[in-house]
């Protein structure tokens, strides 16, 4: 949160890349970026070995983040509406365009339904980053929030800071700072003692796949919250546009946990008091770390998820929820 710039990606490598390194992260994000980084490679493709050019392309952005579900659901929609196309370039493009413009829109719906859950005075324990920097616009976990914001309700927000990066006391803060949302950031393990203590009202998280029994794989730690929430009584809900869905997944159990640099974990980066930027190690120097990006939380945790098309409850999907993910996902 320390500088605002804007990243210019001129081919499909250089997108591929920044979705690789979290330039551009959260799920939406990555979908619409994956979408625009397929439309390049169409632009960029040469006449001769056409289709190769592009096919190649393609696995190499599928290879950029494996857990998120809207990538390969954008790829596929871009790859797809081409192919069937006199004209693939033009309706790459367009089809790409189609995807940033439908998660805009999906992310609104969302926060629509999401708003109506929400009470005033509502406190609100929201994990990692899922507002406007994760998607083409309004997010999902946060999208919610901003709508009973602006409809003039009291609420308050809490901020895991969502290690190893830290996305929910650098991104999400961020965000509820810039919308004027009354927020503190918590620690990551200090969840659980708020849900005891009684200050906690709701949780809302975002998703990066959601499986055909419920299962959610979201930001790791989601897990341990979503525990905590049940056994404190306290309502867990995912908010996910039906991009999400992956209604070939039958469970969490399928879902590829991505797992990332041991230094997101070792070091911690951040200025010093004349702004320059310093990479610090913060622990023992011959120690080596784990670093699952994601967690699977079963669906007897969740409440309900918010999508674009309303509510998905338990009762709807603990028994048929392969039949609602191959309607929303239509």
């Amino acid at each position: 949160p320390f500088k605002f710039e804007i990243f210019e990606s001129k081919c499909y490598k250089e997108t591929c890349w920044a979705i690789k390194e979290m330039l551009v992260r959260g799920a939406g994000a990555i979908g619409t970026a994956a979408a625009l980084a397929l439309s390049q490679a169409f632009l960029k493709a040469p006449e001769d070995g056409f289709w190769e050019f592009v096919e190649e392309a393609k696995l190499e952005i599928e290879a950029t983040r494996p857990t998120a579900q809207n990538l390969f659901y954008a790829i596929n929609k871009v790859f797809d509406t081409a192919q069937n196309s006199s004209d693939p370039v033009q309706a790459a493009v367009k089809a790409a365009q189609a995807v940033a413009d439908k998660d805009a829109e999906d992310s609104r719906k969302i926060g629509e339904f999401g708003n109506e859950l929400i009470k005033d005075d509502f406190r609100i324990l929201t994990h990692c980053n899922a507002g406007w920097l994760a998607f083409t616009d309004f997010g999902t976990a946060l999208s919610p929030i901003y709508l009973a914001h602006q409809a003039g309700k009291n609420i308050f927000i809490y901020a895991d800071e969502t290690r190893p990066r830290s996305q929910g006391a650098r991104l999400t803060a961020w965000e509820l700072k810039n919308e004027g949302i009354p927020h503190l950031i918590i620690p990551d393990n200090a969840a659980a003692h708020l849900m005891q203590q009684g200050k906690i009202d709701m949780v809302i998280v975002g998703a990066d796949r959601i499986a055909a029994n419920g299962d959610v794989a979201n930001k790791i730690g989601t897990l341990e919250k979503a525990i905590c929430a049940h056994e404190f009584d306290i309502p867990f809900y995912v908010a996910a546009p039906s991009s999400t869905f992956d209604k070939d997944c039958p469970t969490g159990k399928d879902i590829p946990i991505e797992e990332r640099y041991q230094d997101e974990v070792l070091y911690q980066t951040g200025p010093d008091e004349n702004g320059e930027m310093h990479k610090i190690l913060v622990c023992s120097p011959s120690s080596e770390a784990f670093n699952p990006a994601f967690d699977v939380t079963p669906a007897k945790y969740i409440t309900g998820i918010i999508t674009e098309k309303g509510i998905v409850r338990p009762c709807e999907w603990l028994k048929t929820f392969a039949t609602v993910v191959q309607e929303i996902t239509k």
